[in-house]
């Protein structure tokens, strides 16, 4: 008879877990076998996400918050004793028009959700992963095409984005004494709440109004569930996902 220690089911936060790519993502990873933390602002969004999966800790936090996030992942902790993975999905499109259109107020609540919100889920993930034994974690923060190539119109957005790049290589520098593995998906036009529009028609840099393809997100799923499987000792800096027929190459 085998006297083997039961292996332990790898832990992970998933933010924005109520609705779309994080939903999705989250139901992803519960279904491979990890046990989830749900982060998001809606209890009972998070709760619909789980349905009747096992494994599962609904934690609501709005991100934006340093206090709230840093109580979410002392729960982890708390319940689970280390964490493993951390896959930052909370964002917002934010304002729509040319900069001088831009609200101040609308800019930076943008910035808080998109990039402040990110950097304090990253800051707990990493002081937890750097002290836990055995020591280091992966990261997964969730970019967009517009870390790249921006939309008209959206120019917090896209600065935000940019900067989750930034916040992405740096974290990667930083994490590999700790085996801290950190890396970013960009994706293209996956079908969700955010870009439900998108089929009937999205603005394009010529001034006009088009309709865009968009891909099954379950395909989002399976490519962070991939990621989060491989061994610490691989790393995966950047992964774009868009679909095959959207305007990216030559954009603008």
């Amino acid at each position: 008879m085998s006297t083997a220690a039961p292996s332990v089911p790898p832990t992970a936060v998933v933010t924005g877990a109520g609705s779309g790519l994080g939903r999705v993502i989250t139901r992803g990873l519960l279904d491979a076998g990890f046990q989830v933390a749900l982060l998001g602002r809606r209890g009972e969004a998070l709760d619909e996400t789980v349905g009747d999966r096992y494994g599962s800790l609904v934690i609501p936090t709005d991100v934006t918050n340093d206090g709230a996030v840093a109580s979410a992942f002392a729960a982890v902790v708390s319940e689970w004793g280390r964490l493993d993975l951390l896959v930052n999905n909370a964002g917002t499109f934010g304002p729509v028009g040319e900069a001088d259109a831009v609200s101040v107020d609308d800019w930076r609540q943008t910035i808080e959700v998109n990039l402040t919100g990110t950097f304090l889920c990253c800051r707990e993930a990493f002081g937890i992963m750097r002290e836990q034994s055995p020591q280091g974690g992966r990261i997964i923060n969730n970019g967009s095409i517009s870390a790249h190539v921006p939309r008209p119109g959206q120019v917090a957005y896209a600065a935000s984005k940019h900067a989750v790049t930034g916040l992405t290589k740096s974290l990667a520098l930083d994490g590999r004494p700790y085996r801290i593995v950190v890396g970013q998906i960009d994706i293209g036009n996956a079908a969700t709440d955010m870009t439900a529009g998108f089929a009937d028609g999205a603005r394009q840099a010529d001034g006009s109004v088009r309709p865009e393809p968009t891909f099954d997100p379950a395909h989002v799923a399976d490519a962070v569930v991939a990621m989060a499987r491989l061994p610490l000792d691989v790393s995966v800096p950047s992964l774009m996902m868009l679909a095959s027929q959207m305007p990216y190459a030559g954009r603008g």
